[in-house]
Parts: structure tokens; C-alpha cells; sequence
């Protein structure tokens, strides 16, 4: 499987002020009031940043980088100081390089402070939320958008609960058997290009469709396919964290490769995020739906800690100790 070019994926992906707005438009009903010259701008340190003691005038160790939430404790003060205090305290926030700020709990910029924004190059944004709910969902958008990511070529499929991505060559039959899948009762992430977002808090994979082709599936001779529609909604799943690869192969292309066992445990790295990894061969009469199924319903018992080629060698270990001492008994009984 072919990753996608991205540039320093595994680091993180840069966004704009511009791509904040869009993904927090309708869960953080968030508007533009200052700066729109600015949106463009990338936010450096996707974190939010109250404000503290800065409004006061102390600027040690100020995270000017970040977003800065002016909530109803920072409002409180504002609105305790004069008009002119309170201008001179905003404009000295932006002296120190702050440039993005958010007014929350239905709080509003003042003219001046509008002003001293559009005139510096900074961004006021506000939100009718309360502090605490903007500050939980905003840090969940940024995380999103500043995840690690790269795409993948393979169809992704939740098989048995497991998130798994079939890859392999074209015309090995990636789609006709995830359509198989689905109608065994499984669910499409995606199909053909599959969008991958590493979770750096816990070092998961997530998969999802891109934007353009959730819900959609391409089979040859039959052609475009909504796969809700044919199947109904529970066939499709908007993001499933990633927890196997499954690579389809020609027989001629790996005799000689095959764990015929499966002592060897293979993994795919993608974002330095180790995946376990099978290759199934691809022959003519071969079932890739019930393979792959089977393959998905193995990994999970697998992942529960039950490992099957260690229970057959106790298996075999214990008949070899009966089959001893069977035949101790019989030299016995000979006598």
C-alpha cells in the first residue's frame, strides 16, 4: 500500500485561523469580528490560553502563540477598569505579540479594542458559549486539525467491531469484498483512499473517509454506489480507530513468504504507529469475505490477550506428556 505524500506528517499538520472558523462554525458558533485580512495566519500552538495575570500587566512566561480566552473572569476585570485603562491593557497584550483572541460567554470586543485589532494585524473571534464548553470543544477541534495525517490507498471497514484496512493492488478485489462485508452486516469508513488522523494523547490511528466520497463506494461494472442508501444507515461509519491491515497479494507474488502458521507476527508502520499486519493470498476461488471476517474475528482475540499458536504447542506439549506416560504404563503392565 502507497502512502500518500505529507509533508511532516508524523509531527503534526499546520492550519489557519481560517480553518479553526470553518471547523468550529456550527459546534462552536463562532464569528469573525476583527482581522479578516488575517485569517490565513497559522496558529502556531493550538492550545487555549486564559489570560490571567497578563491583564494585569505581568508577562512572564507569556504564551503569546496561543488563543487567548477572554471569559466572563477576564470580562469581569476589564469591565472594572475605565474605558482608557481598559484599551491601554489590550494594547499592551498586543505589544507583547498576542494576536488571536476569543470573546466567550456572549461577551463583545469594544470599538477600541476592534480597532487596535484591525490597525496591528490580530484576530477577535467571539462565541456565545459559556468559558468552559468553548475551552473543552475548542481544544478538541484544534487537536483534530493539528493531528498528525497522512492517506492511505485501501478501503477501510469495520469488520466484527475491529477497524480494518484492506490494501493490495488494483483488481485484486478491494471493494467487491468490503461490499461483501457490508452486506454481512459490517460498515464502510471508507473506500479506495482512506483519511488516517493519529491520536498523539494515546498513539491510535483513526480512519475516515475524505469529505468528498464518505458514504460512497466505486464497483467495477456496476459503477458509483451510496452504500447508506443501499444498505441503510448503520453501513456506514464516519471515523473508526485503525487496528489491522489486511494486504491482499498474488499467490505467484509471495510463494515462499506465507506463514502458513501465523508465529510471525507482521506490523505496518504508518505515522510510527506500529499496525498489525496479514497478507492473504489472492487466488481464483478463494473466499475473501469469510477470509478477511475470520482474519478480523482472530485479531480480536488476539488483542484480548489469547494467542493461538501457543495454545496449540500446549496442546501438543500435553498430548506428547499423556502419550509418555501411557507407554510407561504399558512397559509396566508388560513385566
Amino acid at each position: 500500500m502507497k502512502n500518500l505524500p505529507a509533508k511532516d506528517a508524523d509531527k503534526g499538520t499546520n492550519f489557519t485561523v481560517a480553518d479553526f472558523l470553518e471547523a468550529g462554525r456550527d459546534r462552536l458558533k463562532i464569528k469573525l469580528v476583527a482581522g479578516a485580512e488575517n485569517v490565513s495566519k497559522v496558529m502556531a500552538e493550538p492550545i487555549v490560553n486564559r489570560l490571567g495575570l497578563a491583564l494585569t500587566g505581568f508577562f512572564g512566561c507569556f504564551a503569546w502563540k496561543r488563543l487567548q480566552l477572554i471569559g466572563n473572569a477576564e470580562w469581569a476585570y476589564l469591565t472594572s477598569l475605565s474605558g482608557k485603562e481598559r484599551t491601554a491593557r489590550f494594547k499592551e497584550l498586543v505589544s507583547h505579540k498576542a494576536w488571536l483572541f476569543v470573546f466567550t460567554a456572549d461577551r463583545h470586543a469594544s470599538a477600541e479594542e476592534i480597532k487596535i485589532a484591525e490597525e496591528c494585524g490580530a484576530v477577535i473571534m467571539e462565541s456565545p458559549l459559556k468559558t468552559r464548553i468553548f475551552s473543552r470543544h475548542a481544544t478538541f477541534i484544534m487537536e483534530q486539525l493539528g493531528a498528525p495525517k497522512t492517506s492511505l490507498y485501501g478501503t477501510m471497514i469495520e469488520v466484527s467491531g475491529l477497524g480494518v484496512l484492506i490494501e493490495g493492488d488494483p483488481g485484486l478485489g478491494k471493494s467487491e469484498t468490503a461490499l461483501g462485508l457490508i452486506k454481512r452486516g459490517n460498515a464502510l469508513i471508507a473506500d479506495d483512499l482512506t483519511c488516517i488522523r493519529k491520536d498523539v494523547a494515546t498513539n491510535f490511528l483513526f480512519a475516515s473517509a475524505s469529505d468528498s466520497t464518505a458514504g460512497f463506494m466505486e464497483i467495477r461494472g456496476i459503477g458509483i454506489m451510496n452504500v447508506s442508501r443501499v444498505f441503510g444507515v448503520n453501513a456506514v461509519r464516519g471515523e473508526k480507530r485503525l487496528q489491522l491491515v489486511l494486504t491482499l497479494k498474488r499467490l505467484d507474488d509471495i510463494k515462499g513468504e506465507v506463514d502458513r502458521i501465523g508465529q510471525t507476527r507482521r506490523a505496518r508502520t504508518i505515522l510510527g504507529v506500529d499496525v498489525p499486519n496479514i497478507i492473504i493470498p489472492v487466488s481464483e476461488g478463494r473466499d475473501l469475505v469469510n477470509l478477511v471476517e475470520t482474519a478480523a474475528q482472530q485479531q480480536k482475540l488476539i488483542l484480548a490477550g489469547y494467542d493461538p499458536v501457543a495454545d496449540l504447542s500446549d496442546h501438543l506439549h500435553r498430548r506428547a506428556q499423556d502419550f509418555k506416560v501411557k507407554k510407561g504404563k504399558g512397559k509396566t503392565n508388560g513385566r
